[in-house]
């Protein structure tokens, strides 16, 4: 069972969503707008003074302001992910990227579509992408606007971020094209995430703080939505919710950005409520949780559901007098990718507790800034918020989803948004005897920086972050795998192997680094090595067309013919419109003197993705098959590309 009667009488913390009595149900539109990376205490109405925040600020004027919300994880997916359901991480089972939505956790969408809505998500970023890092969020939205499949752009405006304004856009037309309701539509603004790059005239304005001019383009972008709204008269009678996901540490506790810890620095998101005809500039002060949004949504709309939330309505503190606070619970896994151990935390009002290696208790109305660790195993609110942790930890575990394996190009995307790719790999059997995260902080601060300095093209920058990092740390997997990735696109191949052979030997069970550790070796010409290192990545994940692809072409090298089309026939089986393997099953019939059987796969690669290779590769299949004039064209059409590649717009 999702309840847990102890947990109520710890901390009260899980608690039914349905209200003894509900108001007749009205069909108003819906509008959720969520804010990536937004610290609570940096919005003008939180009492910030150096942000321009008009537009939240004139929203928390109309409707209610939650002075004390909290979001239940410092990682988008799994923040978002509460959001939608009203539940834990524990119970919709996205504790890390790409992990599917809990096919039995209702969302948002559903709900509200089961009531006869019409609803969309538009979001800011790939990281919500449900096609590949964040499956099943798409879940009763009759439009998802996804990221492309192969974007035109190598600019990460496009490929994995959006401006906020594009998002707004994008909402509008989709409004527009439905203007009668009732419609839900939510809004993903992902600005405030680093790198920070505000556009002008923000850049320029806030040019010493420009995680704050993010935020202050990012309230633009809600500003111009809020108007839209206004001059198509669907805000006074509109219910909308403003919330931010999670925050940033801005070095706090060591902490430049989030992910590793739970202090409030990351998990104190600002909340602001409008709904029609409500007193106007309500402040509630009492602490809640994003877990209370979607069941305060649905008990608003006078709704029914015999689901059950992790949330409990906040309906009551909107209407009248606040009542007792409920525990509010944080977790997250994502040290796990660096090979440290995970957090779990309870914060009620007056202290917080964090279970960790070296575990951390604080006396907030003291100590808000979480500096003095007062953790002593027999304090009594250590034994509760131990227990009541205990109780979220036994969730059934049906109700978790397992991470499916990624291709390369979603763990690319992942670390253009400044994630690590793949999960390090450990054999300590318990969490607890991993290193603290408190431990590694300027640690995980390089392998950051360096993700992004790859991203943007400064290599020197991202080997120099690197270094530092195998200076404290010689066997860092994450180092040496981004490290051995950053030569094998640099093409030093040499260097490559060497660190991803230091990386395989830590982690052997890694089908990425086994992947690029195949690679750089077939590049540098070992090609049994190559064979030995991606049949390694293969056992570990074998839904992956790129191994498979390179498989094949090292099975080529070595004349192995038949195993090379077995590969590559995986491969399309896979992904049917995958180029490079069309490319390379060509190959194999150029290499077996069949060019008539080359032709149709390289006429499919070069359709596919025209590259200097698919028409070179072209070239030469249509020579063998006596077909001379076809060759020239082909060859000319390789020439033509090849010089568009060497001199980019």
């Amino acid at each position: 069972m999702k309840r847990l009667a102890f947990l109520v009488f710890c901390l009260g913390a899980l608690v039914s969503a349905r209200p003894a009595q509900r108001a007749p149900v009205w069909h108003p539109d819906v509008f959720l707008v969520t804010i990536d990376t937004l610290r609570a205490d940096h919005v003008g109405c939180y009492g910030y003074e150096r942000v321009q925040t008009p537009a939240l600020d004139s929203l928390a004027r109309a409707g209610t302001r939650f002075a004390s919300a909290f979001t239940a994880s410092p990682i988008t997916n799994s923040s978002h992910a509460t959001i939608l359901t009203g539940d834990l991480p524990t119970t919709h089972g996205v504790m890390d990227f790409a992990v599917p939505l809990n096919p039995a956790v209702p969302t948002w969408a559903e709900l509200l579509k089961n009531s006869g809505y019409r609803t969309a998500a538009f979001i800011g970023a790939a990281i919500l992408d449900s096609k590949a890092l964040a499956p099943g969020f798409d879940r009763g939205f009759d439009y998802y606007d996804n990221f492309p499949e192969h974007p035109a752009t190598r600019s990460r405006w496009g490929r994995v971020e959006r401006r906020g304004m594009e998002v707004v856009r994008n909402a509008e037309r989709w409004l527009d094209a439905h203007p009668r309701g009732p419609r839900f539509a939510w809004v993903h603004l992902y600005d405030p995430h680093d790198p920070y790059e505000p556009p002008p005239p923000y850049a320029q304005t806030y040019k010493d703080h420009p995680y704050d001019g993010e935020i202050a383009y990012a309230d633009s972008a809600l500003g111009a939505f809020l108007a839209y709204l206004k001059k198509n008269s669907a805000y006074d009678n509109a219910l909308i919710v403003v919330v931010g996901d999670h925050g940033e540490g801005l070095g706090e506790h060591g902490e430049e950005t989030h992910g590793i810890f739970l202090y409030d620095s990351t998990l104190h998101v600002p909340l602001i409520v409008k709904q029609p005809a409500q007193r106007a500039g309500r402040v509630v002060r009492a602490q809640v949780r994003t877990t209370d949004i979607l069941p305060s949504v649905l008990d608003l709309l006078g709704l029914e559901t015999t689901v059950r939330f992790d949330g409990e309505s906040l309906k009551p503190w909107l209407a009248g007098p606040e009542k007792a606070e409920a525990a509010a619970f944080g977790q997250t896994d994502y040290p796990l990718r660096f090979g440290w151990a995970p957090l779990s935390s309870v914060r009620v009002a007056s202290y917080k507790f964090i279970e960790a290696p070296r575990p951390e208790l604080y006396d907030l109305r003291q100590d808000a800034g979480e500096r003095k660790n007062l953790y002593e195993p027999w304090d009594e609110r250590v034994k509760s918020a131990r227990a009541a942790l205990a109780g979220i930890r036994s969730a059934p575990s049906e109700a978790r989803a397992s991470a499916a394996p990624v291709g390369q190009g979603t763990l690319d995307e992942l670390r253009a948004l400044g994630y690590l790719g793949p999960k390090g790999s450990t054999n300590v059997p318990e969490p607890s005897l991993l290193p603290d995260p408190k431990d590694k902080s300027e640690e995980q601060n390089l392998l950051h920086r360096a993700m992004l300095a790859s991203d943007d093209g400064r290599g020197d920058d991202a080997r120099a972050a690197l270094r530092k990092v195998l200076d404290s740390d010689p066997k860092s997997l994450p180092a040496l795998s981004q490290l051995g990735r950053l030569e094998l696109d640099a093409a030093h191949f040499g260097e490559a192997a060497a660190f991803l052979t230091q990386a395989h030997a830590l982690a052997p069970g890694d089908s990425s680094v086994s992947l690029n550790l195949g690679q750089a070796l077939h590049k540098k010409g070992d090609l049994e090595g190559a064979r030995k290192a991606l049949l390694d990545s293969l056992q570990a994940n074998p839904k992956q067309p790129a191994a498979r692809v390179s498989l094949g072409e090292v099975l080529t090298g070595l004349q192995d013919f038949a195993g090379a089309e077995d590969q590559l026939a995986a491969a399309l089986l896979l992904e049917p419109d995958d180029a490079a393997a069309h490319l390379a099953l060509g190959r194999v019939k150029l290499a077996q003197r069949k060019p008539a059987e080359a032709l149709e796969e390289l006429k499919t690669a070069a359709r596919l993705k025209p590259s200097p290779e698919a028409y070179r590769a072209l070239s030469e299949a249509y020579a063998g098959a006596g077909q001379p004039q076809l060759a020239q064209q082909a060859a000319r059409r390789a020439a033509a590309l090849a010089g568009t590649a060497s001199n980019p717009k």
